[in-house]
């Protein structure tokens, strides 16, 4: 039976509890008094259940749609204001014992170039991102016990932090790596990394394993319960996601929804962020064979009613979604934002980058950072280098307390301000750093605190003239 609190991945994530709540959710589509009932309880920004946010993800209304499309943007910027957080991908390796169907690093793909990052190679990845201007990095690759150990992982990490380049600093790590086991997640967390993540795919059980026919990755139940098992190793940030295209999204939307209502039940802090990749054409994958496809305005409207109904979860889009796309979803509830990102092995170092395309998936979005951090200015956006929150040990649930309480806007948007500010300083075009001072000049005046108002300005101060770096609230 479905039980939000178990630790057994059929119980939480239960079949037949998706089944009742999509029966439910098609049986109202058209119930415009429930619809409007459940609108109103969402204003109150305290979240929805999966089963009351299935409804509004099927409603045929288009009133009532916009309504949701309207309080998706207000809860955002109630929760996060107008930031957005920069980061960018950085592979390791792309060897893999996985058989999965949808992606090209599956074992059976003899055609895609294998590489590993040696620590030399690393650091040259990292130097050649920090002279982008990233601070925050999401460490992707395969899984393979013999060239993907947790030795591996750990020296990787050690290396990333501690490349200090001109003014360029990784000040946070995250990592998406394969299911693993308590004591690896303690040893991750001791290494100092930042989110765990990992995507499910897809919560179907029976599609899950068709898809996985070989390898660890095909054990739903391990994979499923691996959030479970970072928390218990000290990991209490964690971010969810599904591979939107594999099955039916409204299963999937109800079953991420489900996940993250069983971590808030369990552990007392639902995910740090929830991913909302789309599957993309790579090596030898052609997505228009998984006839599971969703199209940009159910894409917007998954974004939305995630939005509303995980209030302070941060969301992620990635450079698979094109610029229209990304700039759509940026309104109605996206906060993280990769950019000038490269999903090849060594792809931001032309001495590190392998021969012949690597790449996980097809880029969308190809502008570097400069001009994704110019088209954010240009909208009034403010793109964030901030790692302040994890510098300072609030993470888990004391950064999710900060976050519903509001006191984030006097730590989170001055931390934007002085991060943009460094960007400018040391990696903007001219044309983007004029546009930068304007939007900071403006900006300051929108921080609650007239003493955190003082004190960054003086920092922003400090930071233009004294070549001062790293200030945080």
């Amino acid at each position: 039976m479905y039980d939000v609190n178990s630790k057994n991945a059929q119980d939480f994530i239960h079949h037949g509890e998706i089944l009742e709540t999509l029966q439910y959710a098609e049986e109202n589509k058209d119930n415009l008094e429930l619809i409007s009932k459940l609108i109103e309880k969402a204003r109150k920004q305290k979240g929805l259940t999966h089963r009351e946010a299935s409804v509004l993800l099927a409603c045929t209304d288009e009133e009532k749609n916009q309504e949701i499309f309207k309080l998706a943007k207000e809860i955002k910027e109630n929760f996060y204001g107008n930031r957005i957080v920069m980061f960018a991908p950085l592979y390791l390796s792309n060897y893999c014992i996985n058989g999965c169907t949808y992606c090209p690093y599956h074992m059976k793909n003899k055609t895609i170039p294998r590489k590993q990052l040696s620590q030399e190679e690393i650091a040259k990845e990292v130097i050649a991102l920090q002279d982008l201007g990233h601070k925050r990095l999401a460490l992707e690759a395969g899984e393979d016990p013999v060239h993907n150990t947790m030795d591996y992982y750990l020296e990787s990490i050690k290396t990333i932090y501690g490349i200090k380049h001109k003014n360029g600093a990784i000040r946070r790590v995250n990592i998406n790596i394969a299911a693993t086991t308590v004591d690896n997640y303690r040893l991750l967390k001791e290494a100092e990394v930042g989110t765990y993540i990992l995507f499910q795919e897809t919560y179907n059980k029976e599609n899950y394993e068709l898809l996985h026919p070989t390898g660890p990755k095909g054990n739903y139940d391990y994979h499923t319960e691996a959030m479970d098992r970072a928390m218990e190793g000290g990991i209490d940030d964690v971010g969810l996601g599904v591979l939107f295209g594999l099955e039916q999204y409204r299963y999937e939307f109800a079953g991420l929804l489900m996940h993250a209502e069983h971590l808030e039940a369990a552990f007392g802090v639902g995910p740090h962020t929830i991913s909302v990749p789309r599957l993309k054409d790579a090596d030898d994958i052609d997505a228009s064979e998984f006839k599971n496809g969703i199209d940009d305005d159910t894409f917007a409207k998954i974004v939305a009613c995630i939005r509303i109904s995980v209030p302070y979860t941060g969301m992620i889009i990635s450079t698979r979604e094109s610029q229209s796309v990304r700039e759509r979803v940026l309104k109605l509830g996206v906060s993280q934002l990769s950019g000038g990102s490269k999903t090849t092995v060594g792809g931001y170092n032309e001495e590190t980058e392998s021969e012949g395309d690597s790449s996980q998936f097809e880029l969308s979005d190809t502008r570097t950072l400069d001009e994704v951090v110019q088209w954010l200015i240009q909208m009034d956006y403010i793109p964030s280098f901030c790692t302040a929150c994890y510098g300072l040990g609030r993470t888990g649930d004391r950064f999710m307390s900060l976050l519903k309480s509001g006191q984030i806007q006097n730590c989170c948007h001055p931390n934007a301000l002085m991060t943009l500010q460094e960007y400018l300083m040391d990696y903007a075009s001219p044309t983007t750093k004029a546009l930068g001072e304007k939007l900071i000049s403006k900006e300051i005046a929108n921080v609650p605190s007239e003493n955190v108002r003082k004190t960054v300005a003086e920092n922003l101060r400090l930071i233009r003239e004294m070549n001062r770096r790293d200030f945080r609230f």
